[in-house]
This record gives C-alpha cells, sequence and structure tokens, in this order.
C-alpha cells in the first residue's frame, strides 16, 4: 500500500516568530565577529603602512588592506539586513501578542457581562426600593421604641414649660448675686468657723487701768469698794 500510494509526509511545524528572530540574531552574532576580526586586522595594517616606506612593499600592504576593508563592508551590510530582519520580526510578535491580549480581553467581557445579566434577572429594583422603605420603619419603631423606654416616671405630665424656665431664670439671677457679691457662689464657700464668745454670750472683759491690781475678797471675787463715811 505505501508502494501505491505512498507514505505520509511527517511535515515539521513551520517555525515562530520568536524561532526565527533568534536564528537570525545569532546569525547577526556571528557576522559582527567577522567584522571584529577584521578590525583587528586592518589596524595591523594600518601601523605596518606607517613603518613602511613608500615603495612596492608599501603598496602591497595597502592592496592588503582594501581587501580586508571590502570584506569588512561586505559583512556590515549582512550584519545591518540581519538587525533590520529582527527588528520586523519583533514588530510582527509585539502584534501579534496585542492581538492575543485582545482577544483575551474579550473573552473575558464576555464571560463578565453573561455573569451580570444573569445575576439582574435576581436583582430587582423594586425589591431594593420595598427592602429600603422596611429597614427605614423599622428604624422609625425602633426610635420610639427607645424613646418610649427613656421617659421618667417621677416627672408628672402636667407642669407648664413656662413655669419651669420662670424657675430657672429666677434660680440663675439668685446664683448671678451671689457671685456678684462675694465673687463665689454660697454652696461653694467654706463653711465658717463658729465664734465661741458669741455662742456662750460671755460679757465683756473689765476695763481695768494697765499696772493696776484689783483687790480680791477672800473667797477670790472682786472686793466691793466701801462707800466713804465722810458726809
Amino acid at each position: 500500500m505505501k508502494r501505491i500510494f505512498g507514505a505520509k509526509n511527517n511535515k515539521e511545524p513551520p517555525p515562530s516568530i520568536q524561532d526565527a528572530s533568534d536564528r537570525i540574531n545569532k546569525r547577526g552574532e556571528s557576522v559582527e565577529d567577522k567584522v571584529k576580526r577584521l578590525d583587528v586586522e586592518l589596524c595591523k595594517y594600518k601601523e605596518q603602512i606607517k613603518r613602511t616606506r613608500p615603495g612596492p612593499a608599501q603598496e602591497a600592504i595597502k592592496a592588503r588592506a582594501m581587501r580586508v576593508l571590502k570584506q569588512k563592508k561586505m559583512y556590515e551590510g549582512q550584519r545591518d539586513m540581519l538587525y533590520n530582519q529582527t527588528f520586523n520580526l519583533d514588530q510582527v510578535s509585539f502584534a501579534a501578542e496585542g492581538l492575543k491580549d485582545a482577544e483575551q480581553t474579550m473573552t473575558a467581557l464576555k464571560s463578565a457581562n453573561k455573569e451580570l445579566k444573569g445575576m439582574m434577572k435576581t436583582v430587582k429594583i423594586q425589591d431594593i426600593d420595598n427592602l429600603q422603605d422596611e429597614m427605614m420603619d423599622l428604624m422609625d419603631v425602633s426610635s420610639e421604641i427607645q424613646e418610649t423606654l427613656g421617659r421618667s416616671y417621677n416627672v408628672p405630665d402636667d407642669i407648664d414649660d413656662e413655669e419651669l424656665m420662670g424657675e430657672l431664670e429666677g434660680l440663675e439671677a439668685d446664683m448671678g448675686n451671689e457671685t456678684e457679691a462675694d465673687g463665689v457662689p454660697s454652696y461653694l464657700q467654706p463653711d465658717k468657723e463658729p465664734d465661741l464668745e458669741d455662742e456662750l454670750n460671755l460679757p465683756p472683759a473689765p476695763n481695768g487701768q494697765p499696772g493696776r491690781v484689783q483687790a480680791e475678797d477672800e473667797w477670790g471675787l472682786p472686793a466691793v469698794p466701801h462707800a466713804s463715811l465722810r458726809g
């Protein structure tokens, strides 16, 4: 059967852009090395021409130098051509990578769009509005509950606000008078020490002349002065 129809040719896959770029770069490096060797050889010929006197020997050296210079120009042309090919391949590779990135981006966007559409089917604007209304009602009920629990049981309901304001103004006036008189309100002033003399109500001490001792009787009491017998 193989003789009749022939065997299938196993064709190699075409090289990728990266493979072609790597191969051309290797060729460019090889040509660059040849150009460097020719530069070294030209430098030697230049030195020889400087040391040689004009004549047939110098002309022979110049001829060899011209041949090496031609080879160098040829290799430089090949090197530039290879570098141009590498540049073109890099541009194509960059464009191909950009297209791959764009394709992946489009695939991701399509998948996200499909997921969003499925989610939007389950989430409705009306349901969200109803939920917000219910939450507002619950918050109002909670506020009412807190206000009810915070009421004071000792405050009667029939207290007039105007009477309270009048008492508050009178209290502020009293506090202002006390502050202006002493500089400190009475409830902030320290307690005064009691006066023992006022509490005991003792008679005032006698006003005797200094240096004069009053006579005392036998019981230690002040002696009563006797009336004069002279008429």
